[in-house]
């Protein structure tokens, strides 16, 4: 699914609620629009929470949030210069929680954040890939066209989830916030009745209302990965991170289900909601609750039965492959339980040596192993470089290129004993499904570190003087491991 994200900021969900005295008082709401938890239509809406909602100040801002890239290019006699070039987006926000003389606000994380560098997994509209993020600032304005500053409310960011495309930032001051409760996206159905607030275009504060269309669509696009429902309010650029409610049958008010962040980009009026139950936790906490129990990678936390699995899974075939930026890398396994990474060229296969080889050891006990020997290669063959003959930057690219090697091959294996296993269920299905999704996307992020290794490894490979090895070489056990096995054959 192609989805288009619009600029808006969202407010913290952190909802606080009115004082029990300006409350309106609960009455279910019956009828033939309430056959569920939420209504079906805005006619459910109490008279009383009616006109609770009119009295109320609004709780909704428009923000701006800008950066300021610096782009690196070559003037006409090759000398280096650089430009710089301001851009700007504008969101919608809401608050949700007084506390200590500030107030936290809840917005899109695509709105309060800018990519460090630009590329083509993280474009910005009118900056060219491979500029580098110099400056940044968020504020509530009044809307678009607001060009007096004086008043600017500056936003400080708090916390940010890019899965959950959520951001919580503060202002200095009391503000206005939602003053109706938290509710339950998961018990959402479809035809119920949604009303969302925000800045379409920056422009104005509108309300827009609709009906929830498909209750479940999970949001993988980009760096997204969280649970969203999917309504047809007619919504616009500006309108990301506003709030998104629907009226509960059992008390007749308005309650907090979601905040809209994305639209689809060939759909008339098709827009996506993060389901508030996923925010509940961060909004509270202000940390990362769903880290490890929703977007928890298999390969994070490389630990020796990672490795004892990615070395029975080298040694099951001839050469392990798997993606690596744009190139290729591989993982053998050796008799002594050593590990030999390999990063093949840009012009693999038709050249089929690797430009880099990293030897990984097994380590202490509990870690996953240690950096050992490091061989750079060229079509001429592989010359083994000392770690002692790399400088501070190449010692810490070398570790760091390790670390993502083992990654990625442990990514890889796990993939595929789940597709050797069969996808005859839709568990299976699933599950294959994930880990190739996963592999994918950290191959994708792996594309500076591997142009940096392979620009190493150019400066580092066999001159025509040089004795050139060959990965049998590397295979090879070296001479202490080939002595401690002729001592315990003995």
């Amino acid at each position: 699914m192609e989805l288009l994200p619009r600029p808006a900021l969202l407010v913290s969900l952190a909802l606080a609620l009115a004082p029990a005295a300006a409350r309106p008082a609960t009455a279910r709401a019956t009828g033939p629009y309430c056959s569920g938890e939420y209504a079906d239509d805005l006619a459910a809406l109490s008279p009383r929470a009616r006109e609770f909602d009119q009295q109320q100040r609004p709780y909704t801002y428009c923000i701006r949030s800008t950066a300021v890239y610096e782009c690196p290019s070559y003037a006409p006699d090759g000398s280096l210069r650089r430009t710089r070039r301001k851009v700007s987006v504008h969101g919608t926000a809401f608050g949700y929680r007084q506390q200590g003389g500030e107030t936290f606000l809840v917005t899109n994380d695509h709105v309060a954040e800018w990519p460090a560098v630009t590329s083509e997994e993280h474009p910005v509209d009118d900056v060219p890939a491979g500029c580098k993020r110099v400056s940044d600032a968020l504020k509530i304005v009044e809307n678009e066209s607001d060009a007096y500053e004086r008043d600017d409310v500056p936003l400080a960011r708090v916390v940010t989830d890019t899965a959950l495309d959520v951001a919580v930032v503060k202002a200095k001051g009391t503000f206005p916030v939602v003053p109706w409760k938290l509710g339950h996206s998961a018990a959402l159905r479809e035809r119920n009745a949604v009303d969302v607030r925000g800045f379409p275009l920056g422009v104005l504060r509108a309300n827009n209302v609709g009906k929830v269309v498909s209750a479940y669509d999970h949001d993988e696009e980009k760096d997204w990965d969280h649970d969203d429902f999917v309504i047809d309010v007619l919504l616009s650029p500006g309108n990301s991170g506003s709030p998104v409610f629907a009226i509960s049958c059992r008390t007749g008010e308005f309650e907090l289900v979601g905040v809209y962040h994305a639209g689809y980009a060939k759909g008339a009026a098709l827009n996506v909601v993060v389901g508030v139950d996923q925010l509940r936790d961060l909004l509270t906490t202000l940390r990362h609750p769903r880290a490890s129990a929703v977007r928890a990678d298999p390969a994070a936390s490389l630990d020796p039965s990672e490795r004892t699995a990615l070395l029975a899974s080298a040694r099951g075939a001839d050469q392990s492959f798997f993606p690596f930026g744009g190139l290729v890398a591989a993982v053998r396994a050796r008799p002594d339980g050593a590990l030999l990474f390999e990063l093949m060229g840009k012009d693999f296969p038709l050249h089929d040596g690797p430009v880099l080889v990293l030897e990984d050891l097994p380590g202490a006990p509990g870690s996953f192993g240690q950096l050992g020997r490091v061989w750079a290669g060229n079509r001429q063959g592989l010359r083994q470089v000392e770690r002692a003959a790399l400088d501070a930057e190449g010692q810490a690219l070398a570790a760091k290129l390790l670390d993502a090697l083992r990654h990625d091959a442990v990514l890889a294996a796990r993939h595929r004993v789940a597709a050797r296993h069969g996808m005859t269920t839709r568990e299976r299905f699933q599950e294959v499904t994930r880990l190739e999704r996963s592999l994918r996307r950290s191959a994708s992020s792996r594309q500076d570190l591997a142009q940096a290794s392979a620009e190493m490894a150019e400066r580092l490979c066999p001159g025509t003087a040089d004795a050139p090895a060959t990965i049998a070489d590397a295979l090879a056990l070296p001479p202490a491991a080939r002595r401690s096995a002729t001592a315990a054959a003995r």
